[in-house]
């Protein structure tokens, strides 16, 4: 079953700026969560969960892998020799072999929370845009005539102070 469909402007359980595969204004780069994987199992050992949570924990809660990319990654180092699964208390854990210690890179994760840090207020002026829209459309859908022309000159207003911003 699918979740409800969230309309614009509005946010869902995970917060205005998504959750899951987004990072600073974008999305996580695939060949990058297969470094930061790497780079979380410095930490030590854990299972596909605890990653995603470390992960998230390191970029402030503005991303988190999804579950789809995180599993076939752990298949495919553990294919690689790059870390090794077992069996504990009924979950795979995997840890780093020497191979994978060689490979990972702390500096990712130094990345990864750097990113989001400064994507942060880009996302805040996109989510801020999607409202702006989604309050524009009330607007255009009940409002009488003059309301709708009072919404053209605050928005009107509005475009010009950012192009002011700008100018400074």
């Amino acid at each position: 079953m699918r979740p409800p469909r969230i309309p614009h402007g509005e946010h869902g359980p995970h917060g205005e700026h998504g959750r899951h595969g987004h990072w600073a204004g974008g999305r996580v780069p695939k060949g990058n969560v297969r470094g930061l994987l790497l780079a979380a199992l410095l930490d030590g050992p854990a299972h596909g969960y605890e990653l995603m949570r470390r992960l998230e924990g390191q970029a402030s809660g503005r991303w988190r892998p999804s579950p789809g990319s995180v599993y076939p990654l752990l298949q495919l180092l553990e294919d690689e020799g790059l870390v090794h699964g077992r069996d504990s208390e009924g979950r795979k854990v995997y840890e780093l072999t020497e191979r994978g210690r060689f490979q990972a890179d702390a500096g990712q994760l130094r990345d990864l929370a750097a990113g989001t840090a400064a994507g942060s207020a880009h996302l805040d002026l996109r989510a801020e845009t999607h409202r702006l829209h989604a309050a524009a459309r009330q607007v255009g859908a009940a409002g009488d005539p003059a309301q709708v022309q009072q919404a053209v000159e605050i928005i009107r207003g509005a475009r010009q102070a950012l192009y002011q911003l700008l100018a400074q």
